[in-house]
């Protein structure tokens, strides 16, 4: 099977380069010629799903595609469906084929013979007897015929009404099919088979309640149905995923019953292109421009063509509606009370997009032809998983970060009577192991036992060996006992063939702190709990159970994303079980418990070890000292303000430590993790972004609504950006204008930037002059071009422009508006010399800009550079229009701070108001500095800049991310010190993601 492209020793044979050669025609391969045959064909296969050919290659070759369409789909179900339900009429129907079509030949046969005798006779035909008589035995063979053909007819419409009784659920199958399909976009382990789906929907049938009546029997199959195959496919997909498989099988279903308008759905999913000709914001104090900015997106909607006026007629209560802790069951105003569950979701998703995903929930839960088994996925059984199984068909785990089912299986294979080594082979798969692999299986086959062969992503050259071994797999020759177990992680080059036809799992680590506390304790047994040889056993005891609340914590820390961890580290059981083994021995060994040692251990080695930003191994170091420590050994020492999450009482036994777990809160609240309310909202905003772009991957490229094409959107997108764009800046002019200048390196660092945006500029620029040309059919519609115009379809900004750019989460208009401000800072800088305040957002490559700063400070004052460090001073009173720069260093403006707000009385940070995600900092001089100069004297947070939210980047030679900019010192009061805000994970973004 071939992938996307071709070997280039193809081509002359795809360019019929043939040539004459004396009498013969000869082709010339690499460096051999040899004969050619005009007869000679080749063909080509590939195993891609859903292959992308470029124009090189498909305008040399004929492409077919082979994948069956929904209507030939729903007309095998129909077949499937009625040979299942009616038997004796399936094959009644496939005799009257073979009937029709016999007696469709013996007519023709007939004609056929009149014809020959017509052509043959001779002379008058009514004087040949012989002619006339056996003419006449035709007729009446014909009449026969005829008759037959006509009874055969009626029963044909007889078998065709019954199957029409079918039908509804047949094309209900095959639409859901197409559906379960889509999730190979979403991981590219997510694959299932036509052959695994038609399982599925035969176990329903036999599995749904029988009903002689036609129409409830068909309600009861599909009912059933769907709740088998949301079952089956939700045991292969990762819980981040469960919920959107849901939902697609949700619009799936309301498509097919023509309830789902497009246009709303992708609004849904996109919140419309949100652009800069919008009437004022009347809600400015707690509606953010980009929210806003959809609003009046939807007043372009069908059905809320007057959305954006009641909006601005009614502020007060859409203030108490984004107040509201449940938006989405608030009632809503007279007007809109007859729109629907969908319809409020929209205007959810335009106000509160962080409570989107649990909307979309009660939405699937509401859904007539769902309900709430729907958003409550199965429990994982092995056993039953097993019990799907056959010799011949191969279990695979898929893998997540901090997950082991070597164990799960095992404990299956002990109760099964398959213990290691005999009956179970443990191959672990790395270089050099797909012979003893190989070898293995082989054996198995032939003896009945179980082969587990784990980690196949890294062995990624053996993957298409695997793949042949399982496809030669017959049940004729393989020990009914066998089974072969295969775990890996995501992976796009693991064998499709195997996912299709296999038996897929996922079972991940629990989730929240009680769940993880839980799993923790239920390995720990009475003899470990009392094993420590200290006099005072409660203090290994509470030790332990601090540190498996800590272990519990750096683990869940994760699912806040940056704020969290500015990278997600695969922090696992092994990490706390050397933990716990170094705690008992350093407890056993000295009479005075070595916390110091104990705290770099555990904070610096076994977890600090995976940590590679410096800014985290802060953070870790922190969280550490509140859980190895003094304080946890008295009574009442709590591990968050409120008091819900502390240490068990000096004393308590086993049994209590378990029933405290139990009774901790089910949903984990926010301040056990130093954080607020805002840090869930954040958390639950990017959540929801996550699922409504993986949707919109999903979507199909038809129609931009309004009538128009999809062709005609971007065509009128990119003729739009285009115009708003400026001329490229002219280089060698700034050269002259602002000369290398031993005194001002701001000029360097001005003619820098000025190249790395013309580089950018003529990239959108010359991109967009050819996309337009392109969907015009003046040139080739390459698949650079093709991609760019499916992001931009999507509001999202194009992969050819993301590679010349800085770093930008942005969506389209949001990117170009941002693009063009850039811009317009830098034609102003050129036009008028060097700011007095610097926009520090608009810089391309903000480190540069920070050097110079500092070298003309190092020049002025002769003191070499890597002797300064900043100071900093916030200056509330210097706005972007201040009239002087200071006599040393710069201001800056443009940063927004992120887990915390500005006290310009108080001249601090302090706790961000409620719902306030990102406040804007005022403006900052920067103080360039000997380091002995450096004042030591005020209680200070160290507050790291990012360029963008997701603040992990590529690990540079200093240490840091390529998305780190600076670390500003900020004042903060003496009852918030730097461990409060750093656990809070308070940072300064040079942007924000909208």
């Amino acid at each position: 099977a071939v992938q996307e492209s071709l070997d280039p020793l193809l081509e002359p044979i795809l360019l019929h380069q043939v040539s004459k050669s004396g009498t013969s025609l000869v082709i010339k391969l690499g460096t051999d010629t040899v004969n050619y045959n005009p007869n000679f064909r080749i063909y080509f296969t590939t195993s891609l799903r859903n292959p992308h050919y470029p124009p090189e290659v498909s305008t040399k070759v004929v492409l077919t595609n082979f994948m069956i369409t929904q209507e030939g789909l729903a007309d095998q179900m129909t077949n499937f469906i009625v040979q299942h339900e009616r038997p004796k009429l399936a094959k009644q129907a496939s005799e009257l084929v073979v009937k029709i079509a016999q007696m469709a030949g013996s007519l023709k046969a007939i004609e056929d013979e009149v014809l020959k005798m017509l052509r043959e006779s001779k002379g008058n035909i009514l004087d040949n007897q012989e002619l006339v008589d056996k003419l006449k035995d035709s007729k009446v063979k014909r009449d026969h015929v005829d008759k037959k053909m006509k009874d055969a007819e009626k029963k044909q419409n007889l078998v065709d009404t019954t199957r029409k009784q079918y039908s509804p659920l047949a094309n209900f199958s095959s639409h859901l099919f197409f559906c379960i399909t889509l999730l190979a976009n979403v991981d590219p382990m997510y694959q299932n088979s036509l052959t695994w789906y038609m399982n599925v929907f035969d176990r329903s049938m036999d599995l749904a309640a029988q009903d002689s009546d036609i129409e409830e029997r068909v309600q009861a199959i599909a009912e059933t149905f769907k709740i088998q195959l949301y079952e089956n496919v939700c045991r292969a997909l990762f819980e981040k995923d469960k919920l959107l498989f849901s939902f697609m099988l949700c619009l799936n279903i309301m498509g097919q019953e023509e309830r789902l308008d497009p246009a709303e759905l992708r609004f849904l999913l996109t919140g419309g292109m949100v652009t800069a000709d919008n009437p004022p914001n009347p809600a400015s104090a707690w509606l953010s421009s980009n929210s806003w900015g959809q609003l009046c997106n939807l007043g372009k909607l069908k059905g809320f063509e007057n959305f954006v006026e009641q909006f601005t007629e009614n502020v007060k209560f859409w203030e108490e509606y984004y107040q509201d802790k449940n938006p989405f069951q608030k009632e809503l105003p007279e007007d809109l009370q007859d729109i629907t569950m969908f319809q409020k979701m929209i205007i959810l998703r335009c106000l509160r997009p962080d409570c989107v995903v649990d909307a979309i929930q009660t939405f699937v839960e509401n859904e007539p032809s769902l309900g709430k088994e729907f958003i409550e996925p199965p429990l994982f059984d092995l056993g039953k998983c097993f019990e799907d199984s056959s010799s011949t068909m191969p279990l695979v785990f898929i893998l997540s970060v901090g997950v082991d089912p070597a164990k799960d299986v095992y404990a299956l294979g002990k109760e099964k009577g398959f213990e290691a080594p005999e009956r179970l082979i443990d191959i672990s798969l790395g270089q050099g192991q797909g012979i003893k692999a190989e070898r293995a299986i082989s054996k198995a086959v032939e003896d009945g036992s179980w082969v587990l062969l784990q980690n196949c992503h890294l062995c990624v050259s053996w993957l298409p060996r695997l793949e042949k071994i399982v496809q030669d797999l017959n049940p004729d020759t393989t020990n009914k006992d066998f089974r072969l177990w295969l775990t890996s992680m995501p992976s796009s080059d693991f064998p499709v063939s195997v996912l299709q036809n296999g038996v897929k799992m996922t079972n991940e680590p629990p989730k929240g702190l009680r769940a993880n506390l839980k799993s923790t304790f239920a390995g720990i047994d009475e003899d470990l709990f009392d094993s420590s040889e200290r006099e005072d056993k409660t203090q290994f005891q509470k030790l332990m159970f601090g540190l498996a609340f800590f272990h519990a914590l750096v683990q869940e820390r994760r699912t806040f994303g940056p704020l969290g961890w500015n990278i997600p580290y695969g922090f696992n059981d092994s990490d706390q079980d050397i933990s716990r083994q170094q705690l008992q021995q350093l407890l056993d060994g000295y009479k005075d418990i070595p916390f110091k040692a104990l705290r770099y251990l555990i904070g610096q080695l076994n977890y600090g070890g995976r940590v590679t930003d410096d800014w985290d191994r802060r953070l870790i170091t922190f969280m550490c000292e509140d859980f190895v420590t003094d304080k946890i050994l008295g009574d009442g020492y709590q591990f968050e303000s409120k008091g819900a999450y502390k240490a068990p009482a000096k004393g308590a036994t086993l049994d209590d430590y378990n029933d405290y777990i139990a009774n901790l809160p089910l949903v984990d609240w926010p301040t056990v993790f130093g954080f607020d309310d805002n840090a869930t909202m954040i958390k639950n905003n990017k959540d929801t972004l996550k699922l409504l772009d993986t949707l919109l991957g999903l979507q199909p490229r038809t129609g931009g609504g309004s009538g128009k094409t999809r062709e005609d959107v971007i065509e009128e997108l990119a003729v739009d950006i285009q115009k708003r764009m400026p001329e490229l800046f002219e280089v060698e002019r700034a050269k002259v204008k602002f000369p290398v200048v031993y005194s001002e390196s701001m000029n360097t660092v001005f003619v820098q930037e000025l190249v790395r945006f013309n580089r950018l500029l003529s990239t959108v620029r010359t991109s967009l002059v050819e996309l337009v040309k392109a969907l015009k059919g003046q040139v080739v519609m390459s698949t650079e071009l093709e991609a760019m115009g499916n992001k931009m379809f999507d509001g999202q900004v194009p992969d050819n422009w993301t590679k010349k750019s800085y770093p930008s989460l942005k969506p389209l208009a949001g990117w170009v508006s941002d693009f063009l401000e850039r811009l317009n800072m830098f034609a102003n800088w050129m036009k008028g010399g060097s700011p007095n305040v610097y926009w520090i957002s608009g810089f391309f490559f903000t480190q540069s800009f920070l050097t110079g700063t500092k070298q003309n400070y190092a020049r002025k004052y002769t003191i070499p550079i890597d002797e300064i460090v900043f100071d900093f001073e916030v200056v509330p009173e210097v706005t972007k229009e201040h009239k002087s720069k200071p006599s040393d260093g710069c201001y800056i403006y443009g940063l927004f701070l992120e887990g915390a707000k500005w006290g310009e009385k108080e001249n601090c940070i302090l706790e961000a108001l409620p719902k306030q995600l990102y406040s804007v900092m005022p403006t900052i001089q920067i103080k360039p500095c000997a380091k002995k100069e450096l004042k030591q004297d005020k209680i200070l947070y160290k507050c790291p800049v990012y360029k963008t939210s997701t603040r992990a980047g590529q690990l540079s030679t200093t240490g840091h991310s390529t998305n780190f900019v600076l670390a500003v010192d900020l004042r903060t009061r003496k009852s918030h010190p730097e461990k409060f805000w750093v656990r809070r994970g308070v940072a300064m973004l040079t942007q924000l993601d909208t």
